[in-house]
């Protein structure tokens, strides 16, 4: 009797992680909710433009407009999903320093260091006060994906 009660309870629990596998996508390295945010599935990236501003203008220590810092929050909080917020704040940096010809090195601009430019754009959830998922725990608001957009 207990064989039987074994052999259902593998069964069933197989069943549910099979159905859980695919509905996740657990073939893919880039398996869960965030893995809606692939362009290769079809989503489009934000270029987040005003963000973009903000992030060098602050880098370099001077004042963002008001009017360049709405357009950025807006356009942040225009994502709808919220799980692709940091990866396209991460893509919206990796094409500044692509724009900036900026490889391993300590100077994204002049008085920029590349350092504070990841920090400065990780922590643009939390200037606008749009949500991002936090699964960690830690610091609510910042995108680590942001602040490591080669990782």
């Amino acid at each position: 009797m207990w064989m039987k009660t074994v052999f259902w309870g593998l069964l069933l629990f197989m069943l549910v992680a099979t159905t859980m596998a695919v509905e996740y996508g657990a073939r893919s390295h880039n398996s869960g909710p965030w893995s809606w945010c692939d362009p290769a599935t079809g989503y489009k990236v934000s270029a987040l433009t005003g963000c973009r501003a903000m992030v060098k203008l602050q880098c370099v220590g001077s004042q963002v407009p008001e009017a360049v810092l709405r357009d950025c929050c807006q356009q942040l909080a225009d994502i709808n999903n919220e799980w692709c917020r940091c990866g396209d704040l991460s893509s919206m940096l990796r094409s500044v320093y692509q724009e900036l010809g900026v490889r391993e090195g300590k100077e994204v601009l002049p008085g920029c260091r590349k350092e504070v430019m990841k920090l400065t754009a990780a922590s643009v959830p939390e200037v606008c006060k749009v949500p991002i998922p936090n699964p960690s725990g830690d610091r609510a608001g910042v995108c680590y994906r942001a602040a490591y957009p080669d990782a």
